[in-house]
């Protein structure tokens, strides 16, 4: 299976590869964008390179899928959706999602997230898609559940970051409750 390209009014997600190295570092270098990311932000262009890499691996392994956000004004890459934890045969996965704080506020997520559970739900036919937030993280978990996801609780301990570990809410979406 190739990669799938989405596209929405505004944005094209796209296969991240090697030329989009630069991009990844200046999205997950960024403080503000990793504060409630579950790890410390990049120092060396050499940790975007791997994760870039990670990401096709992922790909490979059919384990998870990441699609850069890119404007189609600008063809500019300003931050990544994708799916985690992603399991063909128990029809589930996570999705995650970041973007650079100049396009924050803007529904560039909520319109990249929703394409991505139509392509969950209508082409690789999941069931359940979870999300993990940290509960500060008022802006992500709003978001969700604006798309209908329910949160379902709170995961004690579950994320480690800044040596030490947090709380996260956990929150889900089926198929049969997906309205779009």
């Amino acid at each position: 299976m190739s990669f799938p390209t989405l596209s929405t009014e505004r944005l094209k997600l796209i296969e991240i590869k090697d030329e989009h190295v630069a991009s990844i570092f200046s999205i997950f270098s960024n403080e503000e964008v990793i504060k409630y990311y579950g790890m410390s932000p990049f120092t060396k262009e050499e940790q975007a390179d791997a994760l870039v890499k990670s990401f096709a691996t992922g790909f490979e392994q059919k384990k998870s899928m990441r699609w850069g956000i890119e404007l189609k004004e600008t063809g500019e890459l300003i931050g990544t959706v994708g799916l985690n934890n992603l399991s063909l045969a128990s029809k589930r996965t996570e999705i995650g999602y970041e973007l650079l704080p100049g396009h924050w506020r803007k529904g560039i997520v909520s319109e990249a997230v929703r394409a991505v559970i139509d392509y969950c739900f209508n082409v690789l036919n999941l069931y359940r898609i979870g999300a993990v937030t940290f509960p500060q993280n008022e802006a992500s978990f709003t978001l969700l559940l604006n798309l209908g996801f329910e949160k379902e609780g709170l995961l004690r301990g579950y994320l480690y970051q800044d040596n030490s570990s947090h709380d996260a809410f956990i929150f889900s979406l089926t198929k049969p409750d997906w309205r779009e």
